[in-house]
């Protein structure tokens, strides 16, 4: 199950990182992620109902952490779809326009807040009933979208997970729509921080840290974190997807830069001890 599912996430996450350099249009390019996406939980959908699970703890990690993991980004992007197309004209009613927006979110967390710790923390003693097939529990608050879905490929917690994620994704992006057009012509009390280094350095560190799981409990999709810095250090990482897979596929010293990261602090630290 894991290596399907690790096959079909990589193929999907390359073709979005794709279309985002080739296709200029972003309603366009919206569309196509999202038509991809729905293909993807099909075949998903396909083989999970084709091959089932070897046991209970597959199947609650399937609907915990990896089908979320798609789900979110069709979550994400059909509402980032939605914002651009319906975003009305002029500054002040656009401000006006994402506040709303963010107080949707806001809405949604203080509504779902047990759930939020429960999943944050990483608790797993209701997993049984929130992450297994045909085991609702009608007292855990259900959302009606719950009964309206294909019981087959969904659990009763699975679809709100996702949502969890994808709302973090969102925020973001409002949060950045917002923040963006005050920064022009407005000086700053601390000078932005340029990464000068290399772009494949700065990628093999996103990706320890990702895995790591150092980033929003480990519930941090890539993408964001990729965003997050190049807005940081005023950098274009392109598609940061593929030059990954070429790191991986580096016969000799696939970590280089992390390597040399440890060796320069143990040295360092080596020769303040010495003084």
């Amino acid at each position: 199950m894991d290596k399907f599912f690790n096959e079909i996430l990589r193929k999907l996450e390359m073709t979005i990182n794709e279309l985002e350099t080739e296709v200029d249009c972003p309603t366009q390019r919206i569309e196509a992620v999202i038509q991809l996406i729905v293909e993807c939980l099909s075949e998903l959908k396909e083989y999970i109902l084709k091959k089932g699970f070897k046991d209970i703890n597959e199947e609650i990690h399937f609907f915990k952490y990896q089908k979320p993991a798609i789900v979110s980004k069709l979550i994400y992007y059909n509402a980032i779809y939605k914002i651009e197309t319906r975003k009305p004209y002029g500054e002040k009613l656009i401000r006006e326009y994402l506040n709303r927006e963010l107080k949707k979110l806001k809405r949604y967390y203080d509504n779902n807040l047990e759930f939020y710790k429960y999943y944050r923390t990483n608790n797993s003693f209701l997993d049984e009933k929130l992450f297994v097939r045909g085991k609702y529990d009608i007292k855990l608050c259900l959302d009606t979208h719950y009964f309206q879905s294909d019981l087959s490929f969904s659990t009763s917690h699975d679809y709100k997970v996702a949502k969890i994620i994808a709302n973090d994704l969102i925020q973001v992006y409002i949060e950045d729509q917002l923040n963006n057009p005050t920064q022009e012509g407005k000086s700053t009390t601390s000078k932005k921080l340029n990464w000068t280094g290399s772009k494949v350095a700065l990628i093999e560190l996103i990706y320890a840290l990702h895995y790591q799981g150092v980033f929003n409990d480990g519930n941090a999709d890539i993408r964001l974190i990729a965003k997050y810095f190049e807005n940081a250090f005023n950098v274009n990482l392109g598609n940061f997807y593929q030059t990954y897979l070429e790191l991986r596929n580096r016969k000799m010293n696939p970590t280089k830069f992390l390597d040399a990261l440890r060796e320069g602090l143990i040295r360092k630290m080596d020769e303040q001890d010495e003084k």
